[in-house]
C-alpha cells in the first residue's frame, strides 16, 4: 500500500468516527434535556409536584437523612415516611456539631452521602455557608409562620424547640417556682440551679434581649450566690429533674417535660421571659445522590412531620397545627449572631456561668 492510499484510508475512517460521534451526541440530547437536575426538582411548583417526587423516589428506594434529634423523636416521622411511600429511610443520628463536622468531611473528600438533614438553625446556617445545601421551592410552606423561612430559602423551620425550664414537683412547691430570672437571685437556689453545657446561644440571646450590660451581670449575681450546675445534653438534663438530680433545670427544651408531665412524672414546664426559641428544620444536599427522596422528605416535613411532632408535645412553625404556649415572650436565636459572634458568646458563657472566674 502506498503513502497516500494509507493517508486517504486514514481520513476516512477519521471522518466516519467523527460522523458516529456527532449522531451519537444528537441522539442523546433530547433525553439529557428531558433529565431534571436537582435544581430544577427542587423550584418545581406545579400541581403535580408531589406525584413527581413519589415516582422518582421509587425509582431512588432510599433516603438516608442525618439528624440531631433523638431517635426516639424521630421515630414516629421515618415510620410514617416508609408506610406511606413504601422508601427505606435510613437515619444517622449525632449532635449537630458532628453532623456539621462529617458532612463538611465527607463533602470535602468528594462524597456525597446524604440526602437531606434535620437539625437546628445554626448548624443548618453553617451548611449554607459551606455551600452544601439548595434552595427549594414548595406550595407546602404555604402555611407556616414568617419565622419558619430564611432569605436565601435553603432551609425552613419546621418546629421551634422552644427553651423552657424545668422543675421536680416533690422538690420545688409550685408556689415557689420563680416567674423571672431576677428571682433566681433569692438564696433558696442555692445549688438548685441547673443549665445544659452548651447553651451560650440561649445566654446570648437573652442577654441582648435584656440588655448586654443588665443581662451579664444579672448571671454573674446568679451564679455568684446561688451556683449552676453543667450537665450535657438537654434530653439528660430534662430526665436528671424528672428523677429528682436536679430540682430546677433552666434549659431544657420544652417539649420533653411536656411528654414527662402528661406521662405522671413529678414534672413541671416553666416559662421564664423573654422565652428563647431555636428554629429546627429540614434541608436538601445540593449533591443529594436520592433528589428526589430527599425533596419528598423535606415536603413531608413541612406538612405530616410538623403534625406529628405536635402530637409529641413539640411547637410546629404552623400555627394552625398548634399554638404558641400563653403568655410567652418569644425571641428567635439569630443563627448569623451567634455563628459571626460565636468567640465572643462562647466565652462571656464559659467564664461567667460555667467556670465562673
Amino acid at each position: 500500500m502506498t503513502v497516500g492510499s494509507s493517508a486517504q484510508t486514514f481520513a476516512l475512517r477519521l471522518a466516519f468516527a467523527l460522523g458516529l460521534l456527532a449522531a451519537l451526541t444528537l441522539g442523546a440530547a433530547p433525553a439529557a434535556a428531558q433529565t431534571p437536575d436537582i435544581a430544577e426538582v427542587a423550584a418545581y411548583q406545579g400541581p403535580d409536584r408531589t406525584q413527581r417526587l413519589i415516582a422518582g423516589a421509587k425509582k431512588e428506594k432510599s433516603l438516608t437523612v442525618y439528624g440531631s434529634t433523638v431517635a426516639e423523636d424521630m421515630r414516629p416521622v421515618s415510620d410514617a415516611f416508609r408506610k406511606r411511600y413504601g422508601i427505606d429511610f435510613q437515619y444517622w443520628r449525632a449532635s449537630s456539631e458532628q453532623l456539621v463536622q462529617r458532612s463538611v468531611n465527607e463533602h470535602r473528600a468528594g462524597r456525597c452521602a446524604v440526602d437531606a438533614f434535620a437539625t437546628v438553625a445554626a448548624e443548618l446556617e453553617t451548611l449554607h455557608r459551606e455551600k452544601l445545601l439548595i434552595a427549594v421551592k414548595t406550595p407546602a410552606a404555604a402555611d407556616l409562620a414568617p419565622l419558619a423561612f430564611r432569605p436565601h430559602g435553603e432551609w425552613v423551620a419546621t418546629r421551634l424547640n422552644i427553651f423552657s425550664a424545668s422543675f421536680n414537683t416533690n422538690l420545688v412547691k409550685r408556689e415557689e417556682a420563680p416567674r423571672r430570672y431576677e428571682d433566681l437571685l433569692d438564696p433558696r437556689w442555692k445549688g438548685r440551679l441547673a443549665v445544659e453545657a452548651a447553651d451560650f446561644d440561649w445566654f446570648g440571646t437573652i442577654v441582648m434581649k435584656m440588655g448586654e450590660e443588665k443581662g451579664l451581670q444579672l448571671f454573674r449575681d446568679i451564679v455568684k450566690i446561688n451556683g449552676m450546675s453543667v450537665r450535657r445534653g438537654h434530653t439528660l438534663l430534662a430526665n436528671l429533674v424528672q428523677a429528682g438530680e436536679v430540682p430546677l433545670a433552666l434549659t431544657v427544651y420544652s417539649y420533653k417535660p411536656e411528654q414527662q408531665k402528661r406521662d405522671g412524672a413529678p414534672v413541671e414546664p416553666l416559662y421564664l421571659n423573654p422565652v428563647v426559641a431555636l428554629a429546627y428544620g429540614p434541608a436538601v444536599s445540593r449533591c443529594a445522590p436520592r433528589p428526589h427522596a430527599a425533596l419528598l422528605f423535606h415536603d413531608f416535613m413541612i406538612r405530616e412531620g410538623q403534625e406529628i411532632m405536635a402530637k409529641r408535645d413539640m411547637t410546629p412553625t404552623n400555627p394552625k397545627i398548634r399554638p404558641l404556649p400563653e403568655g410567652v415572650d418569644l425571641t428567635m436565636i439569630d443563627p448569623a449572631e451567634m455563628l459571626d459572634n460565636r468567640k465572643k458568646w462562647d466565652e462571656l458563657w464559659t467564664n461567667i456561668v460555667l467556670k465562673p472566674r
